[in-house]
């Protein structure tokens, strides 16, 4: 078990946590069992106002007001992977959701960092690597070498990779390669938080 900080500010809602299920996200895959979402939303708990043309057409990611909120690192440690280049794609609700939910598996049989997207990965001391993924392209603030402390600006909230709108997905294991790795469980400030809570930390 890793207990780590939150890694943000503001107010986000808890998706696909491993409090409610394991393997949270359907999948062992990918070391993935106790990975976690959280979604940026705004006062009202929205992600984002749904609208009729929300039902039937994508979206751009920057019409969601956690598009760019910054992601801060849940702990200290090394810097040990980056990825920063790919672009951020057109947010799925509605019947887009429902379409782009069949190329799952294009994006799972190209590997890992096609479902990460931008991601930073940490590694805790001598203990397990902390993932975190769907990163805003060009936003990555750190470098492989890199020290970073808890709390430490390291991007920002995007949609890139295996994402239908901009949030921030969080897994731990217990190597380098997500592919080699075993799965390593996470609590936030000791506790781990469920499906539909909206978690907020101040800053």
């Amino acid at each position: 078990m890793l207990d780590l900080v939150y890694p943000f500010h503001g107010r986000w809602l808890v998706q696909n946590s491993p409090a409610d299920r394991v393997p949270s996200h359907g999948t062992a895959a990918f070391a993935s069992s106790y990975a976690i979402d959280f979604v940026p939303v705004d006062a009202d708990g929205r992600s984002a106002r749904v609208r009729f043309s929300t039902l039937v057409r994508s979206e751009p990611p920057d019409r969601f007001p956690g598009f760019g909120r910054e992601v801060l690192a849940p702990v200290s440690g090394l810097v040990v992977a980056v990825g920063d280049g790919e672009p951020d794609h057109l947010a799925h609700r509605g019947l887009p959701s429902l379409a782009y939910a069949l190329t799952q598996g294009r994006r799972a049989a190209a590997g890992w960092p096609a479902l990460a997207g931008n991601h930073v990965l940490i590694r805790s001391g001598p203990g397990p690597v902390v993932a975190l993924c769907h990163l805003q392209q060009c936003s990555v603030r750190v470098a492989p070498g890199n020290q970073v402390r808890a709390g430490q600006t390291i991007a920002r909230c995007g949609n890139s990779g295996n994402s239908t709108e901009p949030h921030l997905h969080l897994q731990a294991f217990t190597g380098p390669r997500p592919e080699e790795a075993v799965a390593v469980p996470v609590t936030f400030h000791g506790a781990a938080p469920r499906n539909g809570q909206v978690v907020e930390s101040g800053g």
